[in-house]
């Protein structure tokens, strides 16, 4: 099956015929666009009441949108706003009609994303013969986050050596991407070489997280991916994360039993001390 094969090949599958429809695409993306455009003071103090979450330089994100503490990390050319979806529909935003607008376009967006990593996350627990009463407390649709991302333009003449986005796994099952439909920036590593991912129209991302290589018994593979910036343009891209309940035990042949909650306290920890994210390999069974 493609979709198996795709998971233990690359890590990341481009997906077609998801029924979202391409005009609701760019229009998600030009109200990004209209969100990042507003002055810095103003964006700051559109989300100092919501329960959205906005962050500039930082990666890594608890999934409540809490930023973790760097390390000795260098700063990440990029800001964002981080949304947990089972929240939308609980605040307004009639004093920021910017906000408001873009709010109304995520609750149906992020009703779209729900569908879509439902039905493929149950096509992978059906290809990897997971135990249907275990995979159904797996995937846990109210930690669903969107996360959107603007990498502004770099004219720095080191531009080359500066990412939008650190080397990274995500933590997730899945992570979703509605990247910019014109210009690039993604890129996964295969066989010890960077890829870009081109942008198509009309097509959403999809990557392998953490915990699916964790319940795939590293099966399916959590794709190292990065972001570049661009000289000239800025870029926009949309992501969609989703994970288990914080107590749900991960059981897995090639790790010992985890939860969510001692993954993400472990990778906190590891950026703490380390300056980085170790992730998996912390809970391997020697």
């Amino acid at each position: 099956m493609k979709l198996g094969e795709a998971c233990k090949t690359w890590g990341l599958f481009r997906l077609v015929n998801h029924e979202i429809p391409s005009t609701f695409l760019s229009q998600l993306l030009e109200e990004a666009k209209k969100l990042f455009s507003m002055e810095f003071e103003t964006k700051q103090g559109a989300f100092n009441d919501s329960p959205l979450t906005y962050f500039w330089g930082t990666p890594a994100l608890t999934p409540s949108g809490e930023a973790l503490t760097r390390g000795t990390q260098n700063m990440n050319w990029v800001e964002g706003l981080n949304v947990p979806v089972n929240k939308l529909s609980r605040f307004q935003c009639q004093q920021h009609p910017v906000l408001e607008s873009f709010r109304l376009v995520l609750v149906e967006y992020g009703n779209h994303l729900s569908r879509i990593a439902t039905t493929l996350f149950e096509a992978m627990a059906s290809n990897l013969n997971l135990h249907p009463e275990n995979s159904k407390s797996y995937l846990s649709l109210p930690t669903g986050a969107i996360r959107v991302y603007r990498y502004p333009q770099c004219s720095n003449a080191n531009v080359n050596t500066i990412l939008g986005m650190d080397v990274h796994t995500d933590s997730s099952i899945l992570s979703i991407l509605n990247q910019d439909q014109a210009i690039s920036g993604l890129e996964l590593l295969k066989d010890d070489e960077w890829l870009t991912v081109a942008p198509i129209s009309n097509t959403l991302i999809v990557n392998i997280g953490d915990m699916m290589q964790a319940m795939s018994d590293d099966e399916y593979k959590s794709v190292k991916h990065r972001v570049k910036v661009n000289k000239h343009k800025e870029r926009i891209s949309i992501g969609y994360f989703v994970f288990p309940d914080d107590d749900t035990v991960i059981e897995s042949t090639k790790y010992k039993p985890f939860t969510y909650n001692d993954f993400r306290a472990q990778v906190q920890e590891d950026i703490k001390t380390c300056g980085h994210k170790i992730g998996l390999e912390r809970f391997k069974l020697t």
